[in-house]
């Protein structure tokens, strides 16, 4: 073996997927071609001028640059606590039921670690973001897809998981409204998942990142609003997407109180927690206005409805999402995903992500993101209709 071989495990994981997406738009962007860009889901706006204005007086206080608690700032977890009865209806002890994470990512990744042993399972959404399956992965566990329906709106077939795979899983992650495919959680869905963790004693990670970026009038649950749901999941609810702050790291991991204290004693182990300027910041985005959140949404909708548009003009059957950042749509007909990628870059110098990039159920499906400034959404898509139409 070599210096610098790789570990077994991170060999048995691809590339990052936005990291080969970010590399061949640099290549074309070296040769001179003006590409735009529509694969990763990053807020284009800044962060809402409170946010920044309680960082900037938060990270000049000498008391703010020490370690930070794992456990987090009193502040924090009492707006969070605030914000999920204010928002969701949930009642939330700030002492017990809400620790600060690093960004969503991270906090998924270290729940792999907490709670699967090598050989364990995880149920995994598929197509998904990628650390629902590279996390089990690394921590030497097993991801098992569950298929998202497009018959039934883009959720799993419960009903359909093997009972040996259900016997051996420990954990489930899933994600509504949903990254890639821009669904919302079909009326009765958390109610049959809170069955299914309780029969087969299954930890329900509900990843929460978009639920303040929604249109046309819905309002998207809480999973932790569910009856029943505390007592087998947890939520972990992100800044980055509906606050504009992708670069902040700046979440939560909220609900079941002993899920969240087998969490900790792992942090406690591998970081030192989030830098507490961050946790103010994150504070007051929580505690104030709504309306920045409500004008960029309406900045969202007005993007979607240009690339749906454009879309159902070069003949692709797309349906209009009410939440996240993302169209998904299928692919035209003699098309794999992928090819179809390769043919909207090479003849429209507009990059879009192959719906298998976020897993085998992926396939026949591409994502847009709606996070680039209108004019240059207004052009890729005149792009799409002059080159594909």
């Amino acid at each position: 073996m070599a210096l610098t071989d790789p570990s077994k495990r991170l060999e048995a994981i691809p590339p990052y997927m936005f990291a080969e997406l970010e590399r061949r738009v640099a290549k074309k962007r070296e040769a001179g071609i003006d590409v735009i860009s529509l694969g990763i889901g990053d807020p284009d706006q800044p962060t809402y001028p409170h946010i920044v204005s309680a960082m900037q007086d938060a990270v000049a206080a000498n008391a703010n640059q020490k370690y930070p608690t794992n456990q987090g700032r009193q502040e924090f977890r009492q707006a969070f606590a605030d914000f999920y009865a204010d928002r969701f209806g949930v009642e939330i002890d700030p002492g017990t039921e809400v620790i600060p994470a690093i960004g969503a990512k991270e906090c998924i990744y270290n729940l792999c670690f907490a709670f699967l042993d090598p050989g364990g399972v995880a149920l995994a959404a598929d197509p998904g973001y990628p650390v629902y399956t590279g996390g089990p992965t690394l921590a030497g566990a097993r991801a098992e897809l569950l298929p998202l329906l497009p018959e039934l709106g883009f959720v799993p077939d419960l009903g359909a998981v093997p009972a040996e795979v259900a016997a051996r899983a420990r954990l489930m992650f899933l994600n509504y409204p949903n990254n890639p495919t821009g669904a919302t959680v079909p009326e009765g869905f958390f109610e049959l998942v809170v069955s299914f963790a309780r029969e087969h004693e299954v930890l329900v990670v509900h990843d929460n990142a978009y639920s303040e970026t929604t249109y046309d009038g819905y309002v998207a649950p809480s999973f932790l609003a569910t009856p029943g749901a505390r007592e087998v999941g947890v939520e972990v609810f992100s800044l980055s997407k509906g606050f504009n702050m992708t670069g902040w790291r700046c979440a939560a991991i909220l609900g079941n109180a002993e899920a969240i204290r087998t969490y900790w004693r792992l942090k406690t182990n591998v970081d030192s927690g989030l830098f507490e300027a961050v946790q103010l910041a994150g504070a007051a985005a929580l505690r104030g206005p709504r309306g920045p959140v409500q004008r960029m949404n309406e900045t969202y909708a007005r993007r979607r409805d240009l690339v749906v548009s454009a879309l159902r003009d070069i003949g692709v059957e797309v349906e209009s999402p009410k939440g996240t950042i993302y169209v998904w749509a299928p692919v035209p007909d003699g098309q794999s995903s992928t090819s179809f990628a390769e043919l909207v870059l090479e003849q429209a110098a507009v990059v879009v992500s192959p719906g298998s990039m976020y897993g085998p159920s992926g396939e026949g499906f591409f994502r847009i993101s709606l996070t680039t400034p209108d004019e240059r959404i207004a052009e890729a898509v005149e792009r799409m209709r002059e080159h594909l139409a």
